[in-house]
């Protein structure tokens, strides 16, 4: 099936074209709205034709006239696509190595993503055009295991069979595995050899199996073992393999995002995917970054540039009714994974060995008695102890001194780094019931947190929830949240409360029931149903079940199930079946999300910042930090370094753990 954007003309006539152009390029000026139209509408067999045709007919070259009248960005979108394709590729990595300086994301993105076929025919073309041998420019220009795998990727041999070993599939990924992590230091050899050889079908097994057998996502690994450009390399070969489609959907979302557009790599990949796959980047793009690539382009680039992008872009996936089936395969297969992935949940703060209560309780005082405060000795203590440690603390503090810890560090400590300490010496539920109440006294509510601590939490943390509230404040978590909060929110907030979610593996055939159920509230249009049906299935199955009700929603609709409750809810309600779902998909990613809002743009949302990695740091914290890393680009630490500061940071930094 072709999946470009662009095809060829019907009743194509070379001369009539060339002769259309001659005439927008003669006298003063020149009509680039013609120029512009018949281009983008032509297939790149046709257009160099046209060349053919023009070059017969006027003897000039077409390209050069181009030049000659065109300026700017839109110049070079309109020559880059006289080109043929691997002439094309062959300008840009002439472009890349040539002068001062090397482009190795241009380098990175076409020697990963090509074919096979793509690569021989970029040497071919890189000779005739510049007489060189390509191979050898690169090897001048690159060095280190970078250049290893870019050579290895130049010849073009990767196995293209679909017939694939399982004996090979496991070896391979027990291979990689050991070549990584189970190593001192890392073999790269056996990576160069494994990813730049194998095929794409056989490798996407070997990344299930490295998951399966380690736990994480072949990517963390490559992000953990490699550096520098050669990590690079390796993640773009990964995520060519896994979707080539995703690869350049992200590629141009990141050249649009913030300030200032990459133009280079948006005319190379609008220009070299219109003939490839670029409805499915289109499609990939609308689910992932919620927007259509044909309004991102819309809103960054303006004049014949635009127009001429868009009309290579093809249509605008915001349009209703749009279908997208390779973007719910991506959606299947994803939760297909979650279910399958053993991941062993870590938090980084561990007991410590040798404690001594009466010892800590000791250190704590002297930090402070008399004038002034030692922070650091009561971070140190607070935050390298676990909380059952921190616990018996509290109790031989008393016993000591006959004083209350708890007092005393609040009339010594202040700002940010009170409140983290504080909540650091309050066992778990405390700290969550805390929290609750905070939320739902005095004037206003705080959704967001009664969505944060009531999706996220197991059976046995709400019973304990429940029981702390009660202790502390007199009354019920449950009575609180239903005088505080109204409609379908309060009633997802009760069914929470209760903690009585099922506990058992999943029931296929009651799966399916439940996704049956789901889609057919979600496509009609009772609004009152639609609430009520999603709240009976997800506040009450396991989450093991869920993930197999949310993998049959996507056969039956060919959405994911965040499609369809943001399509038909809002506000609150919307968010906390999202908060559900998403817990259920990567908890530790849900936090990772919530963490990087808080710290990003320009202030810091302390309270969030403070009550995830305090909530978190015993459970989790050591996943959250992973996936931070695989969502954001960047490790949680150094965010939390550059967007805190004094004891605060220091706290905050010892509880992370380390730098990623």
């Amino acid at each position: 099936v072709y999946r470009g954007s662009v095809k060829d003309f019907q009743g194509f006539d070379a001369s009539q074209d060339a002769e259309a152009l001659y005439n927008a390029m003669k006298g003063f000026g020149s009509d680039k709205e013609t120029i512009l139209d018949l281009i983008t509408s032509r297939s790149n067999k046709q257009r160099v034709e046209i060349c053919q045709a023009y070059k017969s007919l006027y003897g000039k070259d077409l390209i050069a006239d181009l030049k000659y009248e065109l300026t700017g960005k839109f110049e070079r979108l309109i020559v880059s696509l006289m080109r043929p394709p691997a002439y094309s590729d062959a300008k840009e990595i002439k472009d890349a190595i040539g002068g001062i300086g090397t482009d190795e994301k241009c380098l990175i993105e076409i020697l990963a993503s090509r074919t096979n076929q793509e690569i021989h025919d970029l040497v071919a073309a890189y000779k005739d055009a510049y007489e060189r041998d390509l191979e050898a420019d690169i090897v001048g220009d690159t060095s280190g295991h970078f250049k290893k795998m870019l050579v290895v990727l130049l010849q073009g041999t990767r196995e293209e069979d679909d017939v694939v070993s399982e004996d090979l599939v496991e070896q391979d990924a027990k291979d990689l595995l050991e070549a990584g992590e189970l190593k001192w230091g890392t073999d790269e050899a056996q990576f160069i050899y494994i990813l730049g050889r194998r095929s794409k079908q056989h490798l996407r097994l070997v990344f299930d199996e490295y998951l399966k057998i380690s736990g994480k996502p072949i990517e963390r690994s490559i992000r953990a073992e490699l550096s520098g450009d050669f990590e690079k390399l390796m993640l773009a070969v990964v995520k060519c393999i896994r979707s080539t489609a995703e690869y350049f959907a992200e590629r141009l979302y990141k050249a649009m995002k913030g300030l200032g557009t990459r133009d280079n790599t948006l005319i190379r990949i609008m220009v070299s995917r219109s003939e490839i796959d670029m409805l499915d980047i289109r499609e990939v793009f609308r689910t992932k970054y919620e927007k259509s690539l044909y309004n991102m382009i819309k809103e960054d680039t303006s004049g014949e540039y635009k127009k001429a992008l868009l009309k290579l872009c093809g249509g605008d996936d915001d349009a209703a009714g749009e279908f997208f089936p390779e973007a719910a395969q991506v959606a299947y297969r994803m939760w297909e994974l979650s279910a399958v992935a053993k991941v062993e949940l870590r938090g980084t703060v561990q007991p410590t060995e040798d404690f001594n209560d009466d010892g800590d309780a000791q250190v704590l005082r002297k930090a402070m008695k008399g004038l002034g405060t030692d922070e650091g000795a009561i971070i140190e203590v607070v935050t390298q102890r676990s909380n059952a440690q921190r616990q018996q603390i509290l109790k031989a503090y008393k016993a000591h001194y006959g004083r209350d810890l708890m007092a005393d560090l609040k009339s010594e400590l202040s700002g940010s780094l009170a409140k983290l300490i504080l909540g650091l010496m309050l066992t778990p539920p405390q700290y969550d019931a805390k929290q609750l109440r905070k939320a739902v006294e005095g004037a206003g509510t705080d959704e967001s947190i009664l969505i944060e601590i009531m999706a996220t939490r197991n059976n046995q943390e709400i019973a304990a929830i429940n029981e702390a509230y009660q202790e502390a404040y007199h009354r019920r978590l449950e009575d609180d949240l239903s005088s505080d909060t109204s409609g379908h929110f309060k009633r997802i907030l009760v069914s929470l409360a209760l903690g009585n979610r099922d506990e058992g593996p999943e029931n296929l055939t009651q799966a399916h029931e439940d996704a049956k159920k789901l889609a057919d509230v979600s496509s009609n249009d009772s609004s009152d149903s639609l609430e009520t049906r999603f709240l009976s299935i997800l506040c009450t199955r396991s989450y093991h079940h869920l993930r197999r009700v949310f993998q049959e929603f996507i056969k039956m609709t060919n959405h994911d199930v965040e499609h369809a409750i943001r399509k038909r809810m809002s506000g609150d309600v919307r968010d906390a079946f999202l908060a559900i779902v998403r817990s259920v998909k990567n908890k530790p990613a849900f936090f990772a999300d919530k963490l990087y809002k808080s710290m990003k743009g320009a202030g810091t949302d302390e309270r969030t910042l403070t009550r995830i990695m305090i909530s978190r740091s015993e459970i989790d914290l050591f996943n959250i930090r992973g996936e931070f890393i695989d969502l954001f680009d960047k490790s949680l630490h150094h965010m939390i370094e550059k967007d805190t500061s004094g004891d605060y940071c220091k706290a905050l930094l010892a509880l992370c753990g380390g730098e990623d």
